[in-house]
């Protein structure tokens, strides 16, 4: 390596602290459920590009993977791959469309057809629908299973390149085609692409003077929109809530600074979350300021296995400081903080695991969860049958029926325990 690159890095190690200190306040991960895959990209990096990364793990990654050469001098393509292939299944080597896609998402916007899809039974299955989505509006429904896209067969790809063959069609219109349970003839939805903004949280009225709030994801609207429904709920009472429950069921995460800030408005003190890391200022703790949203009204969390990372501080900062109890099945145990590195001019980055975060109480959840202080383990609902049994059960017996086995036993044991405090 001449004189000239390692000056080179030095520009970077300087420019990539003082990123990395910022982004790893604002950076968890937004897809908790990524599959770990070499992006084609990877393959075809330059050499130079190849030691900006080579450098950046060795500086920052969490755990100390050991370099064959410190330098990088002659670190050829295979050993580079073999190296990246050690990384956690969170880090990633970010193009350029990926980038844009992640700042969208945690500005709580993305441009596609609305849906969150995971690999369920080696079947590529629909999870949710985004509401006010060109997939809601078509009729797609969670549990939909794909068969092909724009007649590409979905079967034995993965979440990326099913992902890949929506994002590069060149058709405007999409056939997405899929297999709905008890119907016999597959059904295809022609949905178009477009921007869609993403509602993080949704908030119900319960009775008793209760309330329901459903959070979705974390992005950096989310503090302002969880704030604005508490705000609608007790405006609706006239008076301060007098219990609330937060769900966070198949809640994949999103940003560190938003699930902080979200947790802070129910604590009136004590530890939010720590996080560790080999390098300086990996290295952080946030706490609690004064003030309770709620002025100390019981709290009831909805955890299940889809509940990650950004989902999981909140949880477990209501817990470990008791000012919550935790009903649901074990989350998924996403304990871990990435941090976006800027690559080249800045159109490419590698999002890195920096930092492993730990419960109030110390406690590392990664590839754990967090465990419910009630266990109740049940079938997934979508949001939309959420808040149908929400507002059945404000009506009479009569419209109960109308959920038949969509009863939630989660909410239920959860209603039960607020109206015990």
């Amino acid at each position: 390596m001449t004189t000239k690159k390692n000056a080179s890095n030095t520009v970077i190690k300087k420019n990539t602290g003082f990123f990395i200190s910022l982004c790893l306040v604002i950076l968890l991960t937004l897809l908790a459920f990524n599959t770990h895959v070499y992006a084609s990209s990877v393959k075809e990096l330059k050499s130079q590009q190849i030691d900006e990364i080579l450098f950046n793990i060795h500086a920052y990654y969490v755990e100390d993977l050991a370099l064959q050469n410190s330098d990088h001098i002659n670190y050829n393509n295979k050993q580079f791959e073999r190296l990246y292939s050690k990384l956690d299944p969170y880090s990633k080597y970010l193009d350029e469309h990926e980038l844009t896609s992640l700042f969208d998402n945690t500005n709580g916007r993305y441009t596609g057809i609305g849906i969150e899809v995971k690999n369920v039974d080696e079947k590529m299955t629909i999870i949710d629908v985004v509401n006010n989505s060109p997939a809601k509006i078509a009729g797609v429904l969670p549990g939909d299973k794909i068969i092909s896209v724009n007649n590409n067969s979905a079967n034995n790809r993965t979440i990326d390149e099913v992902a890949t063959l929506i994002r590069e069609s060149k058709f405007a219109n999409i056939d997405l085609t899929v297999k709905r349970d008890n119907t016999k003839e597959l059904i295809t939805f022609h949905v178009a692409r477009r921007q869609i903004n993403l509602e993080s949280a949704s908030s119900e009225l319960l009775d008793s003077g209760t309330g329901y709030l459903a959070i979705n994801n974390f992005s950096n609207h989310t503090l302002h929109e969880v704030a604005l429904q508490v705000a609608a709920l007790q405006s609706h009472f006239g008076y301060p809530l007098k219990g609330l429950v937060i769900d966070l069921r198949d809640n994949p995460g999103g940003t560190l600074q938003s699930a902080v800030a979200v947790s802070d408005l129910f604590l009136q003190s004590g530890t939010i979350v720590t996080t560790k890391g080999r390098f300086y200022d990996a290295n952080q703790a946030f706490y609690a300021k004064r003030g309770d949203i709620l002025k100390g009204a019981p709290i009831v969390v909805l955890i299940n296995e889809n509940s990650a990372s950004a989902a999981e501080i909140l949880a477990a900062a209501l817990k470990d400081n008791k000012r919550a109890t935790i009903v649901g099945s074990q989350s998924f145990g996403k304990g871990s903080v990435q941090s976006l590195i800027p690559l080249g001019d800045g159109n490419t980055a590698l999002k890195l695991t920096t930092a492993k975060y730990y419960t109030p109480l110390g406690q590392s959840i990664d590839g754990i969860g967090i465990t419910p202080d009630v266990a109740i383990n049940q079938t997934s609902l979508s949001q939309t049958n959420k808040a149908v049994i929400i507002k059945n059960e404000q009506t009479n017996s009569n419209a109960q029926l109308l959920t038949g086995n969509l009863a939630d036993q989660q909410l239920v044991k959860a209603k039960q325990l607020l109206s015990m405090q």
